[in-house]
């Protein structure tokens, strides 16, 4: 297992990262996902430890709860001591009827935060995100209720997790003014299959030293190798019953295969090829994984050693590319001049 700092900071996690929205999932939503039982999770987390694995995903709203005590107790049942391991979990979601049981206010923050710590049976977290945009709270509100998080010594590290790559800026410099913790990650979609992050938030955490740790790298069991254009809803799939994240299906299937062809020549599958894609790019620091069974956790480890050809990653990225969007294409174009005289024009065309 290969190590990244995270984001700017002098902490080190794991390249893969063990995701536990399969713990539990007794009801709602989360019954698509999976329902690893503490026995379960224990065979998991210790099989990720051995596996060099020192960073775990979670968050409050996963199977109500219940995910985080699944895994806080996993730890305690493995005997594997605080330090050994880095924790992230994560406050947005609703958590009660109440009309302040969600969001990013202080409230709900500081609220949130004891909820956790408590079900993780830990007296601090490694790293806590924002999970979503709160639209209603102003964000210089929930950055001090972060600050004040990291100054108790209950968070050490803050990032945020599926927001506009604006509203991280603005966050940003709301914390250099102000003197607050800064944010060290953001937690984001990405796979080979889905790389709008691409356009506008990759260039910002590379400008400004943030880490990124990606969700969903097989695009919600897409890229597992079950599916192809003449199966697109094979039984006993978690997509089939519950299609997200959004992918443009059409491109999805062109990236399939190229997938299953290379995957082949590895010997391995689709999905460790999909993972080995991700892990290539320069921008992240770490793939979340997650499993319901054992065999599905070593698979996606393995993905580690594995090693792309200039061609096989050639071959991956002309399939998967974005089509061009303003005002990424205009710049692309009018930047070309900086290089010395060129007629714009023509290289407009040549690149369209």
């Amino acid at each position: 297992m290969k190590f990244n700092r995270l984001g700017n900071t002098g902490l080190l996690v794991s390249q893969l990262c063990f995701g536990t929205m399969t713990f539990s999932g007794s009801g709602g939503v989360y019954q698509h996902i999976g329902n690893v039982g503490q026995a379960g999770a224990d065979e998991l987390v210790k099989a990720a430890v051995d596996a060099g694995i020192n960073f775990f995903d979670t968050a409050d709203v996963y199977s109500a709860g219940q995910s985080e005590e699944i895994l806080g107790q996993s730890f305690r049942n493995l005997g594997i001591a605080r330090h050994e391991y880095v924790l992230a979990t994560k406050v947005y979601s609703r958590m009660g009827p109440g009309p302040n049981d969600v969001g990013a206010s202080r409230g709900h923050i500081m609220n949130a935060v004891e909820a956790s710590l408590r079900r993780l049976q830990t007296d601090y977290l490694d790293l806590y995100h924002v999970h979503a945009t709160d639209t209603l709270t102003p964000v210089e509100e929930t950055l001090r209720a972060l600050d004040d998080l990291v100054r108790q010594g209950k968070v050490r590290y803050v990032g945020v997790s599926n927001w506009h790559a604006w509203r991280i800026a603005k966050a940003l410099g709301i914390q250099a003014r102000s003197g607050y913790a800064p944010l060290s990650t953001v937690q984001a979609y990405y796979s080979v299959a889905g790389r709008d992050v691409e356009r506008e938030i990759v260039p910002l955490l590379a400008e400004e030293g943030l880490g990124l740790l990606v969700w969903s790298p097989l695009a919600g069991g897409l890229l597992s190798g079950k599916f192809s254009r003449d199966n697109q809803n094979p039984e006993g799939s978690r997509r089939s019953g519950f299609d997200f994240p959004v992918v443009d299906k059409e491109r999805a299937w062109k990236v399939i295969d190229v997938l299953g062809p290379i995957a082949e020549a590895h010997g391995c599958s689709p999905a460790r090829i999909a993972l080995a894609w991700l892990l290539a790019r320069p921008a992240v620091t770490s793939v979340l994984v997650g499993a319901k069974r054992l065999d599905q956790l070593r698979d996606n480890v393995a993905a580690v050693d594995v090693v792309l050809t200039h061609e096989e990653t050639r071959q991956l990225d002309e399939v998967s590319q974005l089509p061009p969007e303003y005002p990424g294409w205009m710049v692309e174009t009018q930047g070309a001049d900086r290089w010395g005289a060129v007629d714009l024009w023509e290289t407009h065309v040549a690149q369209s």
